[in-house]
Formats: structure tokens, sequence, C-alpha cells
């Protein structure tokens, strides 16, 4: 079964596949801070919000955004739901797409800059989830 992209079930899903992979733990050991990954979807009235409460090698929390003012993540990275397929299917390094616009970053770039590596295993999780996207 494929989880549609970006939706609360594909996310909770996402969250599952990083709470059993011992490789993110060990690359996010020392990681503490949470996300917003927002996705710019074509047609739609706003974009899409996806919450991730990432906190020492674990996911503690993840779910699709109603009211963005719940919640005041420590990063938001934005693109195009065009750009997240990229990433989703490893054709864009999300470090690589923040440096070259591609992904937006609001939050502190060289925090993520050290974390590198948790961020390669948080996409390698991604891409472990089945996924659907919209047409």
């Amino acid at each position: 079964m494929a989880f549609k992209f970006p939706s609360d079930e594909w996310v909770k899903a996402l969250m599952e596949e990083l709470n059993k992979s011992t490789a993110y733990a060990e690359a996010a050991a020392t990681w503490e801070g949470d996300f917003f990954f927002v996705a710019e979807i074509p047609g739609a009235a706003k974009p899409a919000l996806l919450y991730m409460d990432l906190w020492h090698g674990k996911c503690r929390d993840a779910f699709l955004v109603t009211d963005d003012s719940a919640k005041t993540p420590a990063f938001r990275i934005s693109g195009s739901l065009e750009n997240w397929k990229k990433v989703l299917s490893k054709k864009l390094d999300p470090i690589q797409g923040m440096v070259t616009g591609q992904l937006k970053l609001k939050g502190n770039m060289a925090m993520i800059m050290k974390s590198v590596k948790a961020a390669k295993e948080l996409v390698e999780a991604a891409t472990r989830v089945p996924t659907e996207f919209p047409a």
C-alpha cells in the first residue's frame, strides 16, 4: 500500500520508519529540533505542512498540520511538489537543494550542516515509505 504525499498517513509512516532505523538513531544522536516540511502543491489553496519532532535520533511526533500557528518549529523547509519528488527519489540531495535554492530553509543552516549524515539518513528512511504523489 502506498501513502499519498503529503498526508498525515505518509508522515506517520516516515516516523515509524525513522524510529526503527539504527542508522538514523546513530546519525542523529545529538540532534534537537523540530521541522515543518512545506510542500507547495500546484492548484492547492495553500501549501501542505508536515510536522516532525526530531529528538536525539527518534521522531517523537509527526502529523499533517491543519493550523500552522499551533507549532513554531525550529526549522521550516519549503519546496515545490516537484522538488520534494526529486528528494524522495534521491535525484536531489536535500542539503544541495537548500544551497541551490530549490528548497528554502528558515532556521539555523549551520546546525543543519553539522548534521548532514542525519539529513541523509532521514531521506533514506523516507525513500523506504511507499509513496504516491498527486498527479
